[in-house]
């Protein structure tokens, strides 16, 4: 099945404009309404969804499952065993089939080139569920919620505390496009590769050495767990690298007043988060995990339907 608008992926931040950007998180907003107001809202029906999970996932996998049903499409679920991308089949002849039964693909894997692979000999639209070097979705999420609690991101600081990951790159990004600054403070030998980013000037974001200093300031404070998916072999390593970098109460105090602190769980609170902080009052994990759902759908709705007006 083919869409009836041009053929976009999304598998990384920068795969959008900022102008698209104001539309989806307009878009997110009102979706979201409607799904507060029970009010039934179904653009996609006959629309498939096919899901393929080389790593874990809860967030991921119920916020595009129960959104595309939502949208009044259907799903279809392929785990590791099911799907072997790259293994039982190349990458390029899975991608030929599937896209030629389904409407749209997310896929949540390992390495990047898996899913750059897969999006160039798709009929459809692909979407980045994560992979190890961006997860674009998240920071969708993530800055839908800024929006609804504090108005506009722009000129406004973010402060990432912590491993210099695909959270981390996808920030970096989401700064250029969208004009915030990012500060960055990660342990020696855990450092943002600006390459990977693909950042064309430094102006969008300052690393520091010390965390506290990165968070001073910050209109947020934004974490992840230390050691991510593919690298618990480092962990004990990792642990004792990253025990100045738990986001603690000492740090959101010398951010904003306002500042809001934000991670995009699973949390493991008292590693690189203190549980006064996430279960705090200016926490809004919860929020930000909801809006993955709505930001979600407003991002499927656009790559098959283009802009909506209604």
């Amino acid at each position: 099945m083919t869409s009836t608008t041009a053929l976009r992926h999304y598998l990384q931040f920068s795969d959008l404009s900022a102008d698209e950007y104001t539309y989806l998180f307009e878009r997110a907003a009102i979706i979201k309404k409607k799904f507060k107001a029970y009010e039934r809202h179904q653009p996609l029906v006959d629309r498939t969804l096919a899901m393929i999970f080389e790593k874990a996932s809860t967030r991921t996998r119920v916020s595009f499952e129960a959104g595309m049903y939502q949208l009044g499409g259907s799903v279809v679920n392929l785990t590791t065993g099911d799907s072997q991308l790259g293994r039982a089949e190349p990458i390029e002849d899975s991608a030929k089939v599937i896209s030629r039964m389904v409407d749209i693909v997310m896929i949540r894997t390992f390495g990047q080139d898996k899913i750059d692979a897969f999006a160039a000999n798709s009929r459809v639209p692909v979407i980045n569920g994560l992979t190890n070097e961006f997860h674009p979705c998240q920071i969708l999420a993530d800055i839908f919620t800024f929006i609804e609690h504090r108005g506009s991101i722009r000129g406004k600081t973010v402060a990432w505390v912590g491993d210099g990951n695909n959270m981390a790159n996808t920030w970096l990004q989401a700064a250029e496009i969208l004009g915030f600054k990012v500060h960055v403070s990660t342990p020696s030998g855990y450092e943002v590769d600006q390459s990977i980013a693909g950042i064309r000037s430094a102006e969008s974001y300052k690393v520091f050495k010390d965390p506290m200093e990165a968070c001073r300031g910050a209109d947020l404070v934004t974490t992840d767990v230390w050691t991510s998916m593919g690298y618990e072999a480092e962990n004990e390593a990792r642990k004792a690298a990253f025990a100045d970098w738990c986001v603690d109460t000492e740090m959101m105090r010398i951010a904003q007043p306002d500042a809001l602190f934000m991670h995009c769980l699973p949390a493991h609170r008292g590693e690189e988060v203190e549980a006064d902080v996430i279960d705090g009052p200016q926490s809004v994990v919860w929020d930000e995990a909801e809006n993955r759902l709505h930001a979600q759908k407003a991002l499927m709705e656009f790559l098959l339907l283009g802009r909506l007006t209604a």
